[in-house]
């Protein structure tokens, strides 16, 4: 299994591995499961001030990161990662969904030299759209909001990939039956209620049917919670579902 490598060009490389250092991550991470790499990008800077942004053209509030200093991080990132995808973090990219970060993970089927990433985060008022265009980025967005930089996103999009590579969740039966996974076997609805220990809590009981040992009523109970769940919170994925013939309504 090729290892998968992760390199991030920041403004403030001090907020990594973060979250990612924690948990089943920090773990995988310290097994070798997968590898991370940061870059400042001020380092590229040749004034003084190690400037990496500059007032746009044409006028208007905020500042844009410099093309010459971003864009030589990026050729340092890419002396180590050559053929991996560039991606930019940014509000204005393709939405961030299960789909995407499985095909963006896809470690089995990646050459040693193609599992992996160059992940931008993007501050200010965003990049100059020159290096987006010559280096034809890929724009990712995790969400209609707007963050104060792309480092949380980053984290995100990553978290999502990650638990996604073959041993890094202790069960691979984990990442089956979720919400948002869209794969051809998958149900297309939002995950169903979840209980535990202790039966009573607050008053409030476990559904009899999960303790009834009746496993075909169990899944029918899931699958009409599921859709109850879709059909009021993700009208845009209930849509979806009836459209592919899957409801009995």
């Amino acid at each position: 299994m090729p290892l998968f490598s992760c390199t991030i060009l920041t403004l403030y490389p001090e907020m990594f591995p973060g979250p990612l250092g924690h948990s089943l991550a920090g773990r995988a991470l310290e097994a070798g499961l997968w590898r991370l790499e940061t870059v400042n990008i001020r380092d590229f800077a040749t004034d003084k001030h190690h400037a990496a942004d500059d007032t746009p053209y044409g006028g208007g509030a905020g500042m844009v990161m410099k093309p010459d200093v971003l864009g030589a991080a990026i050729d340092a990132a890419r002396s180590r990662l050559p053929d991996v995808p560039l991606v930019l973090l940014s509000p204005r990219g393709e939405l961030l969904t299960q789909a995407l970060a499985g095909e963006l993970a896809q470690p089995a089927e990646m050459s040693e030299a193609r599992c992996g990433l160059i992940l931008i985060c993007g501050r200010f008022e965003g990049v100059d759209e020159r290096v987006v265009t010559h280096y034809r980025i890929r724009e990712i967005s995790v969400g209609d909001y707007v963050l104060l930089g792309g480092e949380v996103a980053a984290m995100a999009l990553l978290e999502a990939m990650l638990r996604l590579i073959p041993g890094v969740l202790g069960n691979p039966e984990t990442t089956h039956e979720e919400s948002f996974d869209f794969g051809e076997d998958s149900a297309l609805l939002l995950e169903y209620p979840h209980y535990t220990r202790p039966p009573c809590w607050q008053g409030l009981e476990v559904p009899g049917v999960l303790t009834s040992g009746d496993h075909a009523k169990i899944a029918a109970w899931r699958r009409r919670q599921a859709e109850d769940l879709t059909r009021a919170r993700r009208p845009d994925i209930w849509r979806r579902y009836t459209r592919a013939g899957r409801s009995e309504e």
